[in-house]
């Protein structure tokens, strides 16, 4: 351990405890720099939001495309706050798409011993997949990376995101830069 490790932080006369992971801007960081919470929290606050708007999704009156407009505009953008700048993993991607999957199901009224494909059911309601979604919120966020002055910072794209060491046990964790690629 380093002394800034070992550091205690004061507020006055009352000592801070250090907390493994907290909660800023509505994400949550780790100290380890993985995002696992992050993608729970994620998935936990679209469920939130798609309760809340439930009342219109599950609506039988409404027609699906209109209730995937409804989804596209208030649940997936809870799903997907703050992502453009996670080092994802496919265990990540697949809990996100799991969990888009069991929301447009319920929208449609299916199950899934229905056994509709999920590629008809995004058809009824013009939702496109949640995996094309983040792919094209990481690379808009690198293109905004890339026209960056250089002045902005000395560092470009490489390691963006994740500061630490590679060591350890197991694969490397990824980098921002290394999704990107």
């Amino acid at each position: 351990m380093t002394a800034v490790e070992d550091a205690e932080v004061r507020l006055a006369t009352q000592i801070i405890p250090k907390k493994e992971s907290f909660k800023y801007l509505g994400s949550v960081i780790q100290g380890s720099g993985d995002i696992d919470d992050d993608v729970t929290h994620r998935i936990e606050v679209a469920w939130m939001k798609w309760r809340l708007a439930s009342g219109v999704l599950c609506d039988k009156k409404i027609p699906p495309k209109l209730k995937g407009k409804f989804y596209r505009v208030v649940v997936r953008p809870a799903l997907l706050y703050g992502a453009e700048c996670w080092p994802v993993k496919n265990s990540h991607v697949q809990k996100m798409h799991v969990a888009e999957m069991r929301m447009l199901r319920w929208m449609c009224g299916h199950t899934r011993s229905d056994k509709i494909r999920n590629e008809a059911i995004r058809e009824k309601v013009g939702v496109a997949s949640v995996v094309d979604k983040l792919r094209k919120a990481r690379l808009r966020w690198f293109g905004h990376v890339r026209r960056r002055s250089r002045e902005a910072g000395e560092r470009r794209c490489e390691g963006l995101a994740i500061e630490g060491t590679r060591k350890g046990r197991g694969r490397p964790k990824k980098f921002w830069g290394e999704v990107i690629r």
